[in-house]
C-alpha cells in the first residue's frame, strides 16, 4: 500500500523523502526497500535526544540538499520521538508541507501518531516546542510490533491503559482481567478504539483551549510523568514508563482529593504491574526539583499547575489550585525525598 502510494505521488510530480532513526532502520531494511526503494532517508539518532533543537536542525538542512517543494511528502516512519519531530519538520519547513506518519511503536500508534500534535524538547521542559499540525494520513501495521522489543510495547500499554482510565473503564476491566501482549487477538481491535477516542477528543477541542477538560484530559499523568522525564534528563526512562509512574501519580493524587478509592489505586497498580510496567520510581529523585519541573509543564494556567485526576474508574477531569503540599506527599509515595 505504502509503495503504491510513494509511485502515485512520483507519477504526480511529488519527492517523496523519509525521516527514521537508527533503531527502525536496523530492524526494518526489507520494509524500507520495499516500500520506499531509493527515496532519500534520513536516520537520526534514537531515543527523546532526537527531539531537540540541533537534531531538528539537522532534518530541516536534509529536506533543503534533497531539494524538497511545497510538493514534496515527508514519511516519518518510526516510535513517538520522530513523530512529534517529523511532524514539527514539516509544519515549519516551507511554511509546511505534507508528511504521512508511519508508527512502529505501540505507543505511537494508539497516541502520538493521530491528533496533530508536533513538538520539541527543550533543556527547560519537554515539548516546548511545537505545533498542532495534522498528518495526511496514518498507516498501522501490527506486523511492526514483531520486531518491538517487548520493552517498548510494554510502554505502549501506558498510554493504552490511561484510555481506558480516562474515558472507558470497560476497555480498563478488560486490561485488568487479561493483560494484552504482542500476541493477542484482540490488539488490532485495542488499538482501533484507542485511536478512536483520541480522534474524538481532538475533534471535540482540537487545540486544546476547552477552559476544563476536553484535550488536556489526554495528559493524564503526564505532568507527573514529564516532570520524571525532565529531572532524569530523558535517559532513564522510556515515555511510557514514566507515563506509568505518573498514571500512579495521579490515581494516588485522585485518591488524597477524594474522588476514588483506595482500593481502586490498588486496582491502577496492580494493571500497570501485569504489563510489566514500573509504579514507582526506579532510583531516589529529589522532590524539589521534580515539584520544580512540574511548574514547567506546558499544560500549566495562571492558577497553577494544572493536574488530569480520576473521578471514577474511566472518568477524567482537569483540576488546578491543588495544595502543592498534597503533591509533594505524592511524590514522596512514588518514592522521591
Amino acid at each position: 500500500m505504502i509503495r503504491k502510494n510513494v509511485d502515485a505521488l512520483a507519477k504526480a510530480g511529488r519527492l517523496s523523502v523519509v525521516l527514521t532513526d537508527e533503531g527502525v532502520a536496523a530492524a526494518q531494511p526489507a520494509f524500507f526497500a520495499a516500500a520506499f526503494g531509493n527515496a532519500p532517508r534520513l536516520t537520526v539518532v534514537r531515543g527523546e535526544r532526537a527531539k531537540s533543537v540541533e537534531v531538528f536542525g539537522q532534518v530541516q538542512e536534509f529536506l533543503a540538499q534533497n531539494r524538497i517543494t511545497r510538493q514534496g511528502v515527508l514519511w516519518v516512519v518510526g516510535g513517538g520521538v520522530v513523530g512529534d519531530l517529523g511532524g514539527f519538520t514539516a509544519a515549519s519547513y516551507l511554511r509546511g508541507i505534507d508528511y504521512v506518519q508511519v508508527p512502529t511503536t505501540l505507543l505511537a500508534m494508539v497516541d502520538s501518531s493521530v491528533g496533530g500534535k508536533t513538538g520539541l524538547n527543550l533543556p527547560s521542559g519537554k515539548n516546548l516546542v511545537g505545533a498542532f499540525y495534522h498528518p495526511q494520513a496514518v498507516h498501522i501495521s501490527t506486523d511492526f510490533l514483531t520486531t518491538l522489543p517487548l520493552r517498548e510495547f510494554a510502554a505502549g500499554m501506558a498510554e493504552v491503559i490511561k484510555y481506558g482510565l480516562l474515558g472507558d473503564a470497560a476497555l480498563f476491566a478488560q486490561l485488568e482481567k487479561t493483560p494484552l501482549t504482542p500476541a493477542s487477538p484482540e490488539l488490532s481491535a485495542v488499538i482501533r478504539r484507542c485511536c478512536q477516542m483520541k480522534a474524538d477528543v481532538v475533534r471535540a477541542d482540537e487545540f486544546e483551549r476547552a477552559p476544563e477538560g476536553g484535550r488536556a484530559l489526554l495528559n493524564l499523568g503526564h505532568t507527573f510523568g514529564h516532570a520524571i522525564e525532565q529531572v532524569t534528563s530523558y535517559t532513564a526512562y522510556l515515555h511510557g514508563e514514566a507515563v506509568a509512574v505518573g498514571l500512579v501519580g495521579a490515581a494516588r493524587l485522585s485518591q488524597k482529593l477524594g474522588l476514588i478509592s483506595v482500593n481502586e489505586v490498588a486496582r491502577i497498580e496492580k494493571t500497570l504491574a501485569a504489563h510489566a510496567l514500573p509504579i514507582r520510581l526506579r532510583e531516589t529523585l529529589p522532590v524539589t526539583a521534580l515539584q520544580a519541573a512540574t511548574t514547567r509543564d506546558k499544560k500549566n494556567r495562571a492558577d497553577g499547575v494544572r493536574f488530569v485526576v480520576m473521578n471514577a474508574l474511566g472518568v477524567a477531569a482537569t483540576r488546578s489550585g491543588i495544595d502543592p503540599a498534597l503533591v509533594e506527599n505524592v511524590w514522596r509515595e512514588l518514592g522521591a525525598t
